[in-house]
């Protein structure tokens, strides 16, 4: 039987209190369970400082968790974070990992590089992903003249440079218009859970988005798992 795209058992996240002592903090993430399969799109909604942002970062190994264990397809996000790191794709909120004064390629074949692509492996894959998107020839104009719209198509670009199995999406349709948001949905349901077979974990504010996109819908308060729902896209 496959692995699930995403496990999740007994996983809680504290940080450091600020000032001395070993003391923590309040606890951000108390004691989540969740599984997610394969070829599938999963809404993560709550309010801000729910904990959203940090579940994500802890299945891209950005940050380890406090207690539980996280798996993606089979690998820990603590001990087997290299795997993982090959496995995920982050499309965070906001476009400050970006050099704005570099083009939207340039800014791009930097990142395939550090993925360990060649030049030349990095040009061909980002013909290919910015293809996917449908960015057209304005990926050579530097990344802070770009539209909202275009940036976030760069920032889901990055994502996908390393073609992973598994997406995790922060907010990617905010400040977009509702034009530009129906893409992104077309993108995400048609082309890469249907079309590629990716799994998503997708962070949203907006009901309407979980109801047109996702599977299922989780909803974090206070850093736990208030409500699992499972519906299809209208």
């Amino acid at each position: 039987m496959a692995d699930p795209a995403i496990l999740i058992r007994h996983l809680s996240k504290s940080f450091p209190a600020a000032r001395g002592g070993d003391r923590l903090a309040p606890t951000v993430l108390r004691d989540i369970n969740l599984e997610v399969a394969p070829c599938s799109i999963v809404g993560l909604l709550g309010p801000n400082g729910a904990g959203k942002t940090t579940l994500l970062e802890i299945l891209s190994t950005l940050l380890l968790p406090t207690s539980g264990q996280a798996l993606v397809y089979g690998r820990d996000v603590a001990t087997e974070a290299a795997e993982v790191r090959r496995l995920v794709g982050f499309c965070p909120c906001g476009f400050e990992s970006f050099y704005a004064r570099l083009t939207g390629a340039a800014n791009l074949e930097f990142f395939a590089a550090l993925h360990g692509f060649s030049p030349s492996e990095g040009r061909d894959r980002l013909g290919a992903v910015l293809d996917l998107l449908e960015v057209d020839g304005s990926r050579h104009l530097e990344f802070q003249k770009h539209s909202t719209g275009m940036k976030q198509k760069l920032v889901l670009a990055r994502a996908l440079v390393a073609d992973p199995r598994l997406l995790l999406l922060d907010e990617p349709t905010k400040s977009l218009d509702p034009r530009a948001q129906r893409e992104v949905w077309r993108l995400l349901r048609t082309k890469l859970v249907a079309g590629m077979h990716k799994t998503i974990l997708l962070v949203t504010h907006s009901l309407i988005e979980a109801r047109e996109v996702c599977d299922r819908v989780i909803t974090l308060e206070d850093g736990r798992i208030e409500d699992a729902a499972q519906w299809g896209p209208a």
